[in-house]
């Protein structure tokens, strides 16, 4: 058992992280600004200590890590056309946020840190399936600012010898996200509402799309490794899938197989083609995907048809 911060557990990831962290014995204190997430979103109010904080706010964060042995760090500024629309907002959470977050546990005497990274946008435009070893030459703010939080990931694991691992996650889809911006939600309001969906760019440009329980297994795989110093993994489902494919997924899970598809500009910062391979991440951490894309976008879908509208 390992007490633990999770930072931005009552969104998305943290929500379906939190009970799974909690099943394996894990004691969750969760720290969230609850700016976009919910403490409603949690599976159990009451079983988690919750700290409303920011990450950037580090008296805070260094209290929220007293007493902790592990921080999972999921709190960021998670879109590439916000980052693109508001860059110094998103150096101000992703960059600052993460260096303290890594400065309070630092201070605190915590050795083990998993962070939240991301692959596709880190990565940009590389003839993919990408890997550990792949050159990192972001096109988005938001790309940058996870590569920046890598780079103090590895400088805090060699200058304090802390066990600090970051998770490059691929797209992930699964119950939670009524709130999010990303295409799976987005695609699926427009069902559900009777809009078109609308893709930017000719929906040829790729992802690479993962459960969110799969994810979530592969954090808590990473956490409970504890690896010495800095390592990296990319969590991915090593699937290439077209954001048109993605589209006509959701309209056959949603029951309407002819619903309209239409599209727009490309917007700037996002990469064309990106999808990644697991390899490492299984040989080190057991770490597989689960899920088909079509599973998941099932599930994603019977999530949302019990939402209130």
């Amino acid at each position: 058992m390992a007490r633990v911060l999770l930072t931005g557990g009552c969104g998305f990831i943290g929500a379906n992280l939190a009970p799974m962290l909690r099943a394996r014995g894990h004691e969750v204190r969760i720290l969230d600004n609850l700016s976009r997430g919910r403490v409603e979103f949690l599976d159990d109010r009451a079983a988690y200590e919750v700290v409303q904080a920011d990450i950037r706010d580090e008296s805070a964060v260094i209290a929220a890590c007293d007493g902790r042995d592990a921080v999972v760090h999921l709190a960021a500024y998670g879109s590439v056309v916000e980052s693109v629309a508001e860059p110094s907002e998103n150096f101000s959470i992703n960059v600052e946020g993460t260096f303290k977050v890594l400065n309070a546990a630092r201070q605190a005497g915590v050795q083990r840190v998993v962070f939240a990274s991301t692959g596709g946008a880190l990565i940009g435009n590389a003839t993919p399936p990408v890997n550990e070893g792949a050159l990192p030459r972001p096109i988005s703010p938001y790309g940058a600012s996870k590569l920046a939080g890598e780079g103090y990931c590895c400088a805090f694991a060699e200058a304090y010898g802390m066990s600090v691992t970051a998770l490059r996650f691929a797209n992930v889809i699964g119950p939670i996200s009524w709130h999010k911006k990303g295409a799976v939600t987005a695609f699926f309001k427009a069902i559900m509402n009777g809009d078109p969906i609308r893709i930017y760019g000719d929906g040829s440009a790729t992802r690479d799309f993962l459960y969110v329980e799969d994810l979530c297994r592969g954090i808590v795989a990473g956490l409970e490794a504890a690896l010495p110093r800095f390592n990296v993994f990319h969590l991915a489902s090593g699937r290439e899938t077209s954001v048109r494919e993605l589209a006509e997924i959701a309209c056959r899970v949603g029951g309407r197989p002819e619903h309209p598809i239409v599209h727009d500009l490309k917007r700037p910062g996002e990469v064309e083609r990106n999808f990644a391979t697991y390899d490492l991440a299984r040989e080190q951490l057991g770490f597989g995907p689960s899920v088909s894309i079509e599973d998941a976008m099932a599930r994603t879908w019977a999530w949302m048809q019990e939402q209130p509208r």
